[in-house]
């Protein structure tokens, strides 16, 4: 049996990127829900931030959901 190591390599590489980037799309998402709290507790509203929130969480499920569609398919 014959190991592409170059192949390995790259599937090594393309997995570190995109765990690091889901990880920070997850952090901002939790930054945006932080603000939103911090907001609230001075009285006023973060709508922008709830909203970048949201959008970030559903970036994130969404590349989730297309992981599993490329480990199912």
């Amino acid at each position: 049996m014959k190991i592409d190591w170059a192949a390995l390599g790259s599937v090594f590489g393309v997995s570190l990127i995109v765990t690091v980037a889901l990880v920070g799309l997850f952090t901002l998402g939790i930054v945006g829900l932080s603000r939103r709290e911090s907001a609230s507790a001075q009285g006023g509203t973060a709508t922008l931030a709830v909203t970048g929130a949201y959008a970030c969480f559903a970036a994130c499920a969404a590349a989730v959901a297309y992981g599993i569609y490329l480990i199912v398919a």
